[in-house]
């Protein structure tokens, strides 16, 4: 007998048969981590929401809710240092790095508090960051100091040269030198002394030179300080070379009348001083009065003699520049004609003097050296 067939199940669709439950093994299981469960808010007041209206970050929607906020990772860095508190001696304490600090946020028109680490200093920096600011203070007061030295010094220095007694001119150490026949000391000495207690440092030499040079008989002068407190005076006196007749104003015109005394003049014919009679060695010089260019021959002639001719000559006497004769103190004559070629003119006049063959002459004329002539 054959079976009927079976129906097809119309209905709900069969359930897969469950698979078989595995025996337990003995396997090590991992440990379950606990469970971190974040932080709530506080529920917000409800507000009324609109379809396209977003919530904004932070806040809360309106069927109460609330969204869990993280906490921030711990930070990691060097262990804050804060400031010696008065009571512990001076040390520095250190802070826990794990403290966490409060700082409120806001959010929107509610606020809520996150854990904020604050700024962390090490103590080696700490104590570098002092070593400095003690080492600027240091520099400070190095560079006032340094100042005030160097103000004081320049100071002391400007007094001890300019206005202090240490370094005034006194009269006692002042050495005049070259004053010759003619120049008073004391003079000088006088005007020198005009400038004692005044320092070395503000003496001026040049007004002091051109005041010596006021004193009469002096040609030139030189004055240079001697410290701390001396001057010494180098002074070229007018030495006379000649002696001048001078008549008297009522035969002014007849030059070997009579003479009121004789004029003492230099090379220059400055004339240095005056006397009643001729000094010894010093020649007498005979020209017409006011002829100032023949006596300029005259004098360059005597200027240009070696000191030993020069002191043989007793007179000079010249009608024109160029008609210059001397006597000697022998009483011999020397023709010397014109201030030229007078370097010649003596070695030709000590040569003939010195000649055997000119012994006993009275005339030496040497007024064209190449050519001359003893009588």
């Amino acid at each position: 007998m054959t079976p009927p067939p079976r129906r097809p199940v119309t209905g709900r669709p069969a359930r897969p048969r469950p698979a078989p439950a595995r025996p337990a093994t003995p396997s090590a299981r991992p440990e379950a981590r606990p469970e971190v469960r974040p932080r709530a808010l506080p529920p917000a007041e409800p507000r009324p929401s609109t379809g396209s209206q977003r919530t904004a970050p932070g806040e809360q929607r309106a069927t109460g809710e609330h969204r869990a906020v993280p906490l921030p990772l711990r930070p990691t860095g060097p262990r804050p240092v804060r400031e010696p508190a008065p009571d512990t001696g001076g040390q520095a304490q250190v802070l826990d790095p794990h403290a966490p600090t409060v700082t409120t946020y806001t959010s929107g028109r509610h606020g809520f508090a996150l854990p904020v680490r604050a700024a962390v200093v090490s103590e080696r920096s700490a104590e570098r960051f002092a070593e400095r600011a003690r080492a600027r203070r240091r520099l400070a007061v190095r560079q006032v100091v340094i100042g005030v030295s160097a103000f004081v010094a320049v100071g002391s220095l400007a007094w001890l040269l300019l206005l202090s007694p240490v370094l005034a001119l006194d009269p006692a150490r002042v050495a005049i030198s070259g004053a010759g026949t003619v120049v008073a000391v004391d003079q000088v000495a006088a005007v020198v002394g005009g400038r004692a207690g005044t320092p070395l440092p503000r003496l001026d030499t040049v007004a002091l030179r051109d005041d010596v040079l006021e004193v009469p008989g002096v040609r030139e002068a030189r004055v240079m300080r001697d410290w701390p407190r001396g001057l010494v005076v180098e002074l070229v006196s007018r030495e006379p070379v000649a002696a001048v007749p001078e008549p008297p104003s009522t035969s002014a015109a007849a030059p070997d009348g009579p003479v009121a005394g004789f004029a003492l003049l230099d090379m220059d014919g400055v004339q240095v001083g005056r006397v009643d009679v001729p000094p010894e060695g010093l020649p007498v010089v005979r020209v017409p009065v006011g002829d100032a260019r023949t006596l300029r021959a005259v004098l360059t002639v005597l200027e240009a003699l070696p000191p030993d001719l020069l002191g043989q000559v007793g007179e000079v006497s010249a009608e024109t520049q160029d008609t210059v004769t001397m006597v000697l103190r022998d009483g011999a004559e020397v023709v010397w004609g014109s201030a030229h070629e007078t370097a010649l003119k003596i070695a030709v006049l000590q040569a003939l003097r010195a000649a055997p063959a000119s012994a006993g002459s009275a005339v030496f004329d040497v007024s064209a050296p190449t050519l001359p002539i003893t009588r």
